[in-house]
């Protein structure tokens, strides 16, 4: 049961609440009228829902609503508009049954006996859904959400049912106290609506918006509504004279068309005004046409003749049948200049997108057996759908889950290109990266590259309607942690911070198993016990001792920082002392001779290629060539400081057990950054002499500022460069003091 359903049932008291006969023909009434729009089911099915319908009156029995009125109406009402989509017998009986669980007492056993599991588990489903409350804390909201998506990903009809519940009781919602509107009005309009565009649903959409508008702004809504009541009475001539124009335009044209006047929403002329601040007189496109035609090339004569009688606006026209929209939704859209200058919006369809355009995922049942091509109809809106349940898969933190989904809930669609010609649908702002994860998820994480419309641009580059985009992939490409910063798509966020999850734990378990192996010589063991047979016993005794499951998430947590390798070292030397595997006393006493010294045998040595699991200090930027050391920050990994580095001195009089021998590679795989700071004369052009200096002397800048004071005769240049080692850094400084106007340059020292 819903949030407002739940204000608005009564358990029944003793006799207080008993339903009058005339409330009881009122449900009856309305029990009869749910009958006569069951006639596309057989009457086996018929004779199901009726069922249903009997137990759940009978379990509702004494329950009233707000209103007065048996609670049982509300179960038909949902159970109506089910049927008005033309929902099968199972997800019409969950509609009538959708209170029973939580209100009645009724068990998932009892309806599985009585109904059979699948309408049990629409029903239990649905009970579910029903336990979210939106005004929770954030993490609450969005562990809920997560579920509710989910269980709309695995049965659509979960969600159409609960979109039937959410639209009679917001239609209700007069009936419920006053203080209630503001929160359920939000919540319909924040979740709800957008859920029912997302599926094409877009005759509930917008009836939920116009009723959470009415009700969130009662004063905005009448004076809007009164405004639109005169513009109608005042243009009703100018509409008449439309439509018979444009009839008689078509029957001298020998075709047949159903013709019908569209009216915007209140709550779109109200969101229009607010984003565009215009006034109520400036919004022109208020009324429309729709005009349903028999086939898809009548809806492009259609558009013809149109253009023949009006003439159109620039820009306005738009073919969402040759493109369709995320949601399944086609139609031609164009916007002519009528009689009086007026601006008139058409839109033509047939029959068959008219029903999608109004129903979207739901319009699957009405042309199951009717349509050839119901495949496709199965598919309105199931991709979005699918697509939950694969970033479901990678995320398994509730905030971060509704936080992909969240982009993908409010789709503005821009429309591009592969260069084989196939139309891939994205949200608009969505970039390069996103295009290429949209392809296919292994494509997206060797991205190297990419063309748009031929010309080379930036991954971070954003796609326009009709790019041609082409991605360049390499072999070697990874993701890029700083793509997060620009993807618009849940799937692209979603793919790229699970291969960053799983990259920096399989580094992290590397350090960690150098750290332990490193802790284990200062105890005198050579190596790490093997994997075997023979130490598995020994393995999970030490696995109790640390709280992990696997020896792998062990290593991990050593490399993070979140277990000292000292420590886990001691306990094993213990254990296998046990086992009768005594320390090696040469390598002990070896071990222990040389610890005095910052370098020991047993070292970590760093490459640059470590990636995430190691992380050079800002405040020191060491370089190969530097005295450095190693500080297992808690779950950072290891930070690198120099030796002489104020920061790094301070954390190893603190923490001194954090620390560990780390020393340089023969041969570092990359540059590291280091910083430099410049004196040079106010002359002109100085920078750009500078700059040039140390590109020659092959050091990259990767960040410079100047001292932002008054003008003087002097002023520091502070640039961040890539170096190969010390030698190399030397030689830069040696280039950059023969330079022009240039008076010292140094290595920035950190601070003690």
């Amino acid at each position: 049961m819903s949030a407002v359903a739940k204000h608005q049932s009564h358990a029944p008291t003793g006799g207080t609440h008993k339903p009058s006969p005339a409330a009881l023909n009122a449900a009856a009434a309305s029990f009869a009228a749910l009958t006569a729009r069951l006639d596309y089911l057989s009457p086996e099915d018929t004779e199901l829902v009726r069922r249903a319908y009997r137990f759940a009156d009978e379990a509702h029995l004494g329950q009233l609503r707000n209103s007065g009125e048996p609670y049982i109406t509300h179960p038909i009402a949902v159970a109506a508009q089910c049927a008005e989509w033309k929902l099968d017998a199972q997800a019409l009986m969950a509609a009538l049954l959708h209170d029973a669980i939580e209100d009645c007492g009724v068990t998932k056993p009892e309806l599985i006996e009585r109904f059979g599991a699948p309408v049990a588990e629409l029903v239990d489903g649905l009970t579910k859904l029903d336990k979210l409350q939106f005004n929770t804390r954030e993490e609450n909201q969005a562990e809920s959400f997560r579920k509710m998506l989910l269980a709309m990903a695995r049965d659509v009809r979960v969600i159409l049912v609960k979109l039937a519940d959410r639209t009679h009781n917001m239609r209700t919602l007069d009936d419920a106290p006053r203080e209630k509107w503001a929160r359920i009005s939000r919540e319909t309009l924040e979740i709800y609506a957008p859920i029912a565009h997302r599926l094409g649903l877009n005759q509930t959409y917008r009836e939920l918006q116009e009723l959470s508008f009415r009700h969130l702004k009662p004063w905005r809504y009448a004076t809007l509504s009164k405004a639109v009541a005169k513009a109608r009475g005042r243009r009703r001539d100018l509409i008449q004279k439309v439509q018979r124009e444009v009839e008689t335009a078509f029957a001298n044209a020998n075709m047949t068309l159903r013709i019908a006047g569209r009216e915007k929403t209140l709550y779109s002329i109200y969101r229009k005004m607010e984003e565009k601040h215009l006034s109520f007189a400036q919004v022109t496109d208020i009324y429309g046409f729709r005009l349903i035609v028999p086939n898809v090339i009548a809806c492009y004569t259609g558009l013809g003749i149109l253009h023949q009688m009006y003439k159109p606006l620039p820009g306005k026209f738009k073919d969402h049948i040759a493109i369709a929209k995320l949601n399944g939704y086609q139609s031609l859209h164009t916007t002519l200049v009528g009689p009086a200058g007026v601006n008139v919006e058409f839109q033509l369809r047939t029959e068959a997108m008219h029903v999608v355009a109004e129903s979207g995922v739901a319009a699957h049942w009405l042309y199951k057996a009717a349509e050839p091509n119901a495949a496709s109809n199965d598919r309105l809106g199931t991709k979005w759908l699918q697509s939950l349940l694969d970033i479901q898969d990678e995320t398994r933190d509730a905030a971060e889950f509704w936080d992909h989904v969240k982009v993908d809930l409010f789709p503005d669609a821009v429309y591009v290109f592969t260069p084989k010609s196939q139309i891939l649908a994205l949200p608009r702002g969505a970039t390069v990266v996103d295009f290429a994860y949209a392809i296919h998820s292994n494509i997206g994480d060797h991205t190297s590259a990419a063309r748009i419309n031929g010309d080379q641009v930036p991954l971070r580059t954003e796609l326009k309607n009709g790019d041609v985009v082409e991605v360049i992939t390499a072999p070697v490409s990874t993701p890029n942690p700083a793509w997060l910063g620009f993807v618009r798509t849940g799937r692209a966020r979603s793919k790229i911070r699970h291969y960053l999850k799983t990259l920096a734990h399989a580094e992290s378990e590397g350090l960690g198993e150098k750290l332990l192996a490193q802790a284990l010589r200062a105890e005198g063991l050579s190596k790490l016990p093997a994997e075997d047979t023979e130490h598995q016993a020994l393995w999970e005794k030490l696995l109790r001792f640390t709280g992990n499951r696997t020896r792998a998430e062990l290593l991990t947590d050593i490399g993070l920082g979140k277990r000292i390798a000292s420590i886990v070292a001691k306990r094993l030397v213990a254990m296998l002392s046990e086992l009768g595997e005594r320390p090696d006393a040469l390598l002990l006493s070896r071990e222990r001779f040389i610890s005095h010294e910052t370098i020991s045998q047993g070292a970590v040595t760093l490459d640059g290629s470590e990636n995430s699991s190691v992380r050079f200090a800002l405040c020191c930027r060491p370089i190969p060539g530097d005295e450095i050391v190693g500080y297992l920050g808690h779950g950072e990994g290891l930070v690198v400081h120099t030796e002489s580095c104020g920061v790094g001195q301070r954390l190893r009089h603190k923490d001194s057990e954090r620390f560990f021998a780390v020393e340089w590679a023969d041969e570092p795989t990359r540059t590291f950054e280091t910083g430099v700071v410049i004196t040079v004369r106010n002359d002109k052009g100085v920078l750009a002499r500078v700059a040039a200096t140390l590109a020659d002397a092959e050091a990259d800048i990767t960040h410079v500022e100047m001292a932002d004071e008054t003008p003087q005769d002097s002023t520091d240049l502070r640039f961040v460069i890539a170096v190969r080692d010390r030698t190399h850094l030397d030689s830069v400084l040696r280039a950059a003091r023969r330079t022009a106007s240039v008076l010292t340059a140094a290595r920035t020292v950190p601070a003690p």
